[in-house]
């Protein structure tokens, strides 16, 4: 009844444990530990450019891929970043990050063509890939604390290999990329002809001495086949409004502008205005206080869960997620009755802690579970202290 490429993809994995913790909620306190996003008033900026275009009565179709006036000032913005001098054609404003990935692979990914996808990954990265007709070619990179090697890398290249996803900070790792390992995916790039798709949605949160490096930035000639994609979910606290971005090639933008114009058109007219707004007169205060919100939740949750007493302590170089590496609990015993799956811990958190985690399974890691530290830190340690507890007596 249904057209063959829904086989190919089903909910999303963090959705899906979002809604369970919901479910859950019923009769007793969850603390939900699903959920990429920060929990956060709105910027200053923000607010009242949304306020002060609606009191205009803003509310027309913009350009397809977003204001003129907003592609400038993201141009600046990125130029800035990266050090490179960036045009508004360079730029295509989507709704919401997740359409700028879904535009890329829409207009770069032909039928058979391989895309390499590190894992633990994003779920939506694989799934895009297979909605566009490619193949995701999936390399683990847990031996490596999360970073991919480029030995490993040139090893799963095919004559039919045509992009690379790079996602620095990545979700749900946490691993930050550093110059090398990214200056050397750059030269390969530049020689195979392979596409980068560098994902740094979380790119604004990294610590103790981590940082995060605009591969353009590393290696400039990459530019001509890298697509940068980025939002203001994270690093401005906006996922309900769904302002995202992606930067590449005039010839790439102009293929996105095509296919938007057919999907969304443009993004929401009010959340344009805003995030305008707060481009052209924010001072950087409300980034260093969301900044500032997670170190010390991120210091929290490190000291909670140093009380582990059979699984490691994160390392949680950037983004804002614990990322269990839950193998020591998971291997199997001959005869032993107990489930071995990351998804039984989760099931086992929500009923017995009343605690809601991803299980690693959602992003090709059956060992992992990913814990968001985004939440109001009473929360956090309240239940990141349950979580111990439960992970401690496993058997």
């Amino acid at each position: 009844m249904l057209a063959q490429r829904t086989r190919l993809f089903e909910m999303s994995g963090t959705a899906a444990a979002r809604a369970a913790a919901k479910a859950a909620d019923a009769g007793k306190e969850i603390v939900d530990l699903t959920a990429g996003e920060i929990w956060s008033e709105l910027a200053p900026a923000i607010r009242e450019g949304a306020i002060d275009a609606i009191n205009k009565g803003v509310n027309r179709y913009t350009d397809t891929i977003g204001m003129m006036e907003l592609r400038e000032a993201l141009a600046r913005m990125v130029s800035i970043e990266t050090g490179q001098r960036w045009r508004a054609d360079e730029i295509a404003v989507t709704s919401g990050a997740k359409q700028a990935l879904f535009n890329v692979v829409m207009t770069l990914i032909n039928p058979g063509d391989q895309v390499i996808i590190p894992a633990p990954y994003w779920a939506s990265f694989p799934a895009q890939v297979q909605i566009a007709g490619g193949t995701p070619v999936h390399l683990d990179t847990r031996g490596n604390g999360y970073v991919p090697r480029i030995d490993d890398i040139e090893r799963v290249i095919t004559p039919l290999t045509r992009a690379i996803v790079v996602n620095t900070p990545g979700n749900p790792s946490g691993a930050v990329y550093d110059a090398a390992t990214l200056a050397a995916i750059a030269r390969l790039a530049i020689e195979r002809k392979l596409w980068i798709i560098f994902d740094e949605c979380y790119g604004s949160f990294t610590y103790n001495g981590h940082e995060h490096h605009p591969i353009v930035s590393l290696v400039p000639e990459v530019r001509a086949w890298t697509v940068i994609v980025n939002a203001f979910s994270k690093s401005l606290a906006l996922t309900g409004w769904r302002i995202g971005y992606l930067a590449a090639p005039k010839e790439l933008i102009s293929a996105v502008k095509a296919l938007q114009s057919h999907t969304t058109s443009n993004p929401n007219v009010v959340a344009q205005h805003a995030v305008l707004r707060h481009l052209d007169e924010g001072d950087g205060a409300f980034e260093a206080g969301l900044r500032g919100q997670l170190t010390t939740a991120r210091q929290t949750g490190l000291t909670v869960l140093s009380g582990l007493q059979r699984v490691q302590v994160p390392k949680a170089q950037g983004g804002f997620y614990f990322y269990l590496d839950l193998s020591s609990l998971l291997r199997p015993t001959p005869g032993d009755s107990h489930a071995k799956t990351a998804d039984d811990i989760v099931a086992a958190l929500l009923r017995e802690a009343g605690v809601a985690g991803v299980s690693g399974n959602a992003f090709g890691d059956p060992m992992g579970l990913r814990l968001s530290y985004g939440i109001p830190p009473e929360q956090l340690k309240a239940g990141l202290g349950r979580l111990v507890g439960v992970l401690n007596a496993w058997d």
